[in-house]
């Protein structure tokens, strides 16, 4: 437009003829006539080949969805964006395209792509568009050759704005951004780096674990959780599954010669075995409701069939063989490098325990070398406290992973902290009580920028903008290794 009204200008002073007041009019005139026409050219243009216009952008593919464009695309980032230069890679992302008028939610889950359309619940509450980014090293998203060292929170801030900074130019309106566990942590990492990026952060239960060697947050979480007699049933299961190792070592090692599993990463079967069976109380309040206790068996009473699957259900003998940790290792290597890992007691398995809690470490193939930074969880955590603004958190209050939350601080603007009652690590907005739940569904959308004028002036209207979507809402709950967010 600055061009345009420049070159009206020029030819008015040329001309020469026009009064001030007339070459004003004529100025503008012909800027609003030059606006509309590029408007109109933008409208014209479909979406995808606005998209694909980007430099470094290409499709995989498209797939349908009523009242939506949904495009699985490749972005060509840098390996290392401090040196651009020196190599680059192909990233996945996914776009919900709904309107250029309305607002974008970036989305991360922290992990791999889901290539199918979904949107998150920011998504639902505000009737956005949505960016979803497969993260660095999770493939195919990895450089190759992988040069490890270029896997951390700042370079992975860097490739989401770069893709925030390109999109931008079509979805010129509000962004908030938002994901769940890692993908929480993953969106508050980018708003300390980048925060002039987003409007607004939603991150649920995104675990701060600001001091990696002191856990006792986790021991006294896992000492009061729920009710006596729940934690005392989960905890004989433990116990009796280690006394029973021999026997249960050979269902494990019969289950493991039936597909195909290998231990040589973690070292032994045994290391495997006791790793599923130390992950299992917390497996359980991960993923379960109080409820469920009623279903886990008495485990003096129980056959090793019994005692064997109750354990592979809840916390699963596959996560520690070779191939279950393979697609988890850009995770367990950032836990060992910056995010830090739970270390917790449980005193109930003296004596059981040849291993204790195994770090992460022993999780990641020893060629890749690891080499812990504690000031990086410290800087997220200071920041969060000294400058946070327009950032909301929500927790749950069974989930082991919120037993070390982001906290608030008097430099903290418009933020907040939510913890939904009895819900585990599928916390949402949507548990919260009534009157938590609209206060926080009114903040999503005036950060979006949404909010109706009923909301504007009374918090308690609001709702969010969309009707249900059993397709598009749906949780993938897919089973993972527990002992991670």
């Amino acid at each position: 437009m600055r061009k345009a009204l420049t070159g009206v200008l020029s030819f008015a002073m040329l001309v020469g003829t026009a009064t001030a007041a007339g070459a004003t009019t004529t100025a503008a005139t012909a800027a609003e006539s030059a606006t509309g026409t590029q408007a109109g050219q933008r409208a014209a243009q479909d979406i995808k080949d606005r998209i694909l216009a980007i430099p470094g952008m290409s499709l995989i593919e498209e797939k349908p969805h009523p009242g939506y464009r949904f495009f699985v695309l490749n972005y060509t980032q840098p390996v290392d964006h401090r040196r651009p230069g020196k190599g680059t890679f192909q990233q996945r992302i996914t776009l919900l395209h709904k309107d250029t008028t309305r607002p974008t939610v970036f989305f991360t889950s922290g992990y791999g792509l889901n290539t199918n359309p979904r949107r998150s619940e920011p998504t639902a509450i505000i009737d956005g568009n949505q960016v979803s980014m497969e993260y660095r090293f999770f493939t195919p998203s990895r450089p190759d050759p992988a040069d490890w060292s270029k896997l951390d929170i700042w370079q992975a801030a860097g490739d989401q704005h770069r893709i925030h900074t390109a999109l931008k130019r079509i979805y010129d309106r509000k962004w908030l951004s938002t994901g769940g566990s890692k993908g929480g942590m993953t969106a508050t990492y980018y708003e300390r780096f980048y925060p002039r990026d987003m409007d607004g952060v939603v991150a649920y239960v995104a675990p701060n674990d600001v001091v990696n060697n002191e856990d006792k947050a986790y021991d006294r979480f896992l000492a009061q959780v729920g009710t006596e007699e729940c934690r005392t049933r989960l905890n004989n299961v433990q116990r009796e599954a280690l006394i029973r190792r021999g026997p249960l070592h050979e269902l494990y090692r019969k289950q493991a010669a039936e597909r195909g599993y290998t231990f040589n990463t973690i070292g032994s079967m045994d290391k495997a075995f006791e790793a599923v069976v130390l992950d299992f109380t917390w497996g359980f309040w991960q993923y379960s409701r109080a409820a469920d206790c009623a279903a886990i068996p008495v485990a003096a009473d129980s056959t090793d069939q019994e005692l064997f699957e109750v354990i592979d259900t809840i916390s699963g003998f596959s996560f520690y063989t070779d191939q279950g940790l393979a697609p988890y290792t850009p995770y367990y290597y950032q836990a060992g490098t910056e995010l830090g890992s739970p270390d917790i007691e449980q005193p109930h398995l003296k004596g059981l325990s040849r291993y204790g809690y195994q770090p992460p470490r022993n999780f990641v193939p020893q060629d890749i070398s690891m080499r812990f930074k504690p000031k990086a969880m410290k800087d997220v955590d200071r920041w969060v406290r000294h400058h946070g603004t327009r950032m909301m958190f929500v927790n749950g209050q069974n989930d082991p992973w919120s037993a070390e939350p982001f906290r608030l601080g008097k430099g903290s603007r418009d933020s907040y902290v939510y913890t939904v009652p009895g819900a585990n690590h599928g916390a949402n907005v949507a548990g919260l009580p009534a009157e938590e739940k609209a206060a926080a569904t009114a903040s999503i959308l005036k950060w979006a920028g949404v909010a109706p004028a009923s909301v504007q002036q009374n918090e308690s209207k609001a709702k969010r903008l969309t009707p249900y979507d059993s397709k598009l809402d749906k949780r993938d709950l897919e089973r993972e290794p527990t002992l991670r967010p």
